[in-house]
């Protein structure tokens, strides 16, 4: 508190400025500035604190959701979507993944993963972007969100953003479970709520987000069969109730799956002995895509609906999936050390394609967004789980064969600056 008192007091009472010369004046103000520069230092580190949370929090909630209410946030500019890692002790270290249930496959501290050092990385935008990532604020978000329904959409890593968010949000405002499936292993669909602001946060499990029965919804088929000309029903039939969806797919595309536009087949992936044309996976993700995008953009008539598509963020299988060691480095890459791959590529490009297209065809009524999350999460291979989706994994010794999670990311962990990206292009709605 000491250091908090001492950057809070009122100054002593200063000469008048007639009675002192010019030469002094221009020390005053230096030293006016270093004081002011010296005690936002401090705030900012003791925010990194557990201790420094306690005290300091409360001030910055209340600076920004005073500005956020008074509409005076600054343009959305800045392109997040290129640039590096860079070491920053603490910068991930926000939440406890046990305190606010995350699924325990990603809840990495926990199942005893020995290193941290994950933790310690902020993204950095490219000189060309001319711009910094600020840090999350959860004061802020729930400004920017107030008494709205904020919905991630798609497969597994919509619902990995998703905890994240809780999280995030959770380190500063009590919230309570709304809804969770009977199996709480499955999170086919959960629904939290922030009561200080009146705040709801789901999130649908859709995997191809059209319609689609077989291996997505039963792990003992083989494929799964997708109707291109049906989204799917829980998700659709809520459309109406969001205010900001967050749409986030691609990963089920890759799986053996059957494409149908009502009773026809339009073909196949990965399913040769079924005597259909391999069709590939990138024209009905694209369709997916676009089907989405226009259900949510035309659904209800809803004024300030955002919507917001994230692009596509890659897994890191270096070896076979059941192989310990298939994912175990211990940093992020370094610029020019990998680069997006082809196919992560493709699909970025018909998400920034497509929702260019909508946003021309919705004429400006629904804000539509690009979550550009491929390339940061591309530089880190060692932010997944895996052998620690499992809890302590090597108590017995270490197996030959043990399922690694090289997809998802824990938690806390990368998949937090997706999150930190979201508030800003919120912001950007909010200040418009």
């Amino acid at each position: 508190m000491g250091a908090y008192d001492q950057c809070s007091q009122k100054p002593s009472p200063s000469p008048s400025l007639g009675s002192v010369s010019a030469g002094a004046r221009a020390v005053f103000a230096w030293l006016a500035l270093l004081s002011a520069v010296l005690c936002l230092a401090l705030l900012h580190l003791l925010r990194g604190s557990q201790l420094g949370r306690a005290v300091v929090s409360p001030l910055f909630q209340y600076i920004t959701s005073s500005t956020y209410n008074q509409g005076t946030l600054p343009p959305y500019s800045c392109d997040y979507s290129e640039g590096q890692w860079v070491w920053s002790p603490g910068h991930a270290r926000r939440y406890n993944g046990t305190e606010c249930n995350v699924k325990d496959s990603e809840n990495c501290a926990r199942n005893g993963r020995p290193d941290s050092g994950y933790l310690d990385w902020r993204w950095q935008p490219s000189a060309a972007a001319g711009c910094q990532l600020p840090d999350f604020d959860a004061a802020a978000f729930l400004a920017a969100v107030r008494g709205k329904h904020v919905a991630f959409v798609g497969d597994s890593m919509a619902r990995n953003q998703a905890e994240s968010l809780v999280c995030l949000l959770a380190t500063s405002f009590p919230y309570s479970m709304v809804y969770r499936d009977q199996d709480p292993g499955t999170r086919l669909f959960w629904r939290w709520a922030f009561p200080s602001h009146n705040v709801t946060v789901s999130s649908y499990w859709a995997p191809f987000l059209a319609r689609a029965t077989g291996r997505s919804e039963n792990y003992s088929m083989t494929y799964s069969t997708v109707y291109l000309n049906e989204l799917a029903e829980r998700w659709s039939a809520d459309a109406d109730s969001m205010d900001v969806a967050v749409v986030s797919t691609g990963h089920w595309f890759w799986r053996p799956s059957v494409y149908y536009n009502g009773s026809e087949v339009l073909g196949t992936h990965l399913l040769s002995g079924l005597n259909h044309t391999e069709i590939g996976f990138l024209s009905p993700y694209r369709e997916a895509i676009r089907m989405s995008v226009q259900h949510l953009a035309g659904s209800g008539g809803r004024t300030g609906r955002v919507v917001v598509v994230s692009t596509f963020s890659p897994s890191h299988f270096e070896k076979a999936w059941d192989d310990p060691t298939t994912c175990a480095r211990k940093t992020p890459y370094r610029e020019g050390e990998t680069e997006v791959g082809v196919i992560p590529a493709e699909l970025r490009s018909i998400v920034r394609e497509e929702t260019a297209a909508a946003a021309t065809r919705n004429g400006g009524a629904t804000r539509i967004e690009v979550l550009d999350v491929t390339k940061l999460a591309t530089m880190r291979p060692d932010g997944h789980p895996g052998v620690y989706m499992h809890r302590d994994p090597f108590a017995r010794g270490v197996p030959k064969r043990l399922q690694s999670d090289c997809l998802h990311f824990c938690l806390p962990g990368p998949v937090d600056t997706f999150n930190e990206i979201l508030l800003q292009l919120l912001n950007s709605r909010v200040g418009k």
